[in-house]
């Protein structure tokens, strides 16, 4: 289905990609689909973190835009988790993430907000004379320290897919 619905595909196409006849692949087509129409959808599952977590994410995202590096490892937890997607998994001590944003040519900065309902950092580029949200960062905290960062700076296409972003404050 995906290549049909998704990436548009030709019948045709289809088949001779996965080595199959039109008709093989119009029944697959009307499985999926069938298939797809019967299957409930999953409730959805509510990612609003408590007051002390947005404090500690707020704290975070104000010593991001200083570029108070030091300030934020007091936040983080020595063996916290570093995810970079499509760039690096590791610990958060082996890698140059800070000195990397650092290294930016384009302006940035952070902000808290809300992607799909979950409270996330979300990176801001500079507009013309505006700042647009650009990509989001992930911060689980523990014990009031951040255990663990996801942050999708090589996914900007996250935040247009999006169904809902609401930004915590004024752009």
């Amino acid at each position: 289905m995906l290549l049909k619905e998704v990436f548009d595909y030709s019948l045709e196409e289809i088949a001779e990609l996965i080595g199959s006849s039109v008709g093989g692949v119009k029944a697959a087509l009307n499985r999926g689909r069938t298939k797809l129409a019967t299957t409930p959808v999953p409730p959805m599952i509510s990612r609003t973190k408590n007051p002390e977590e947005i404090r500690v994410m707020q704290l975070y995202v104000e010593r991001f835009n200083r570029r108070d590096w030091d300030g934020l490892r007091e936040l983080i937890s020595a063996d916290a988790h570093l995810r970079v997607a499509d760039a690096f998994a590791g610990r958060l001590a082996d890698s140059p993430y800070f000195s990397n944003y650092e290294r930016w040519s384009m302006p940035w900065k952070l902000s808290v907000g809300q992607v799909d309902g979950e409270t996330l950092a979300i990176i801001l580029r500079r507009d013309v004379d505006t700042w647009i949200p650009y990509a989001a960062v992930r911060l689980n905290v523990t014990a009031q320290r951040i255990d663990r960062i996801v942050d999708y700076a090589h996914c900007p296409w996250m935040i247009p897919i999006a169904t809902s972003l609401v930004m915590a404050k004024p752009l």
